[in-house]
């Protein structure tokens, strides 16, 4: 608190002196056997807007990324909502039987559905981008909405090589897609971030996707917001960045290879808020000590 006041309003704001307070979502990080995470608000946003799930199901490891728009009102509680919905949806079908894909396609239409419910009308609407995986018998299953990546990152051996597993919803993809621009073209341009798809109420309908892609190999699925992928935006950028750092890091653990990232990005400028989520493949490739092998959760303020 700047002021010492003990009065804070509905959306955050002390009372008195007008400061946002912290949220608790500054910096997290999650870990659970067989997946971990890092987000944090970088240095230019005074709140961070991304948010992230972690779970394993049916022997499989699921994860979800999402992105708040920040043209729209709430976007932090959009994020959220998103992805505690959407990571909720894949445990509940993967556990009933459900196949990957038919799960990830409930899980964004629920996800949908819960931030069109957060809007007081289609003119005061939370927005967010959407991004699942789902990681297991020898396949990664993607769904998204926006312009949140997952990449496969190769780890040689006769697995496929690295490659971006989404298409961006946006508008420097669309230009790319037509013909209209090179991709240096449309992505230096202001407008290349542009969602065109979203969640929201003022999202129109959306079509939940998925797609199922066959690594044939070991590796990494990296899970991430534009904050991210903006300083490393091809596959063989963050491949590079992700065996650097598990070269670097002690014990090369997903944790320690998330953070890394998010150093990185934070180094490079830190312009968003950053999230990245790394799933070694196959699952359990990674060893994971017992003592973190429950899910861990840790929210700093400071900075």
């Amino acid at each position: 608190m700047e002021c010492g006041a003990a009065e804070i309003s509905e959306d955050g704001y002390c009372e008195r002196c007008g400061v946002r307070q912290p949220s608790g979502r500054e910096h997290l990080e999650i870990e659970i056997a067989g997946a971990a995470g890092v987000s944090d608000r970088g240095l230019r946003y005074r709140r961070n807007e991304d948010a992230m799930a972690v779970a394993t199901a049916a022997g499989k490891v699921i994860a979800v990324v999402c992105d708040g728009v920040s043209s729209a009102p709430r976007p932090e509680e959009a994020s959220k909502v998103a992805a505690d919905t959407g990571a909720a949806m894949l445990v509940a079908q993967l556990t009933a039987g459900a196949d990957p894909q038919t799960a990830t396609r409930a899980a964004l239409a629920r996800a949908a559905r819960a931030v069109t419910a957060l809007a007081d009308s289609p003119y005061d609407a939370p927005a967010c981008t959407y991004v699942s995986v789902v990681v297991g018998d020898g396949a990664v299953t993607v769904g998204w909405a926006g312009d949140s990546r997952a990449y496969w990152i190769s780890g040689g051996g006769g697995a496929r090589p690295s490659t971006a597993l989404t298409v961006d919803d946006s508008w420097a993809a669309q230009m790319v897609q037509r013909g209209l621009m090179t991709r240096a073209q449309a992505y230096a341009d202001h407008r290349a971030h542009t969602v065109t798809a979203w969640l929201g109420a003022d999202a129109g309908e959306v079509t939940p996707r998925a797609e199922t892609f066959r690594p044939g190999g070991s590796g990494v699925v990296v899970v991430c917001s534009d904050g991210l992928w903006n300083y490393l935006p091809e596959a063989a950028e963050l491949a590079e960045a992700v065996h650097g750092a598990r070269s670097r890091c002690a014990s090369g653990s997903p944790l320690e290879i998330a953070r890394s990232l998010v150093r990185t990005a934070l180094e490079a400028g830190g312009h968003d808020n950053v999230t990245v989520v790394l799933i070694p493949f196959p699952p359990g490739d990674a060893e994971t000590p017992p003592a973190r092998a429950e899910a861990l959760v840790r929210g700093e303020t400071g900075r």
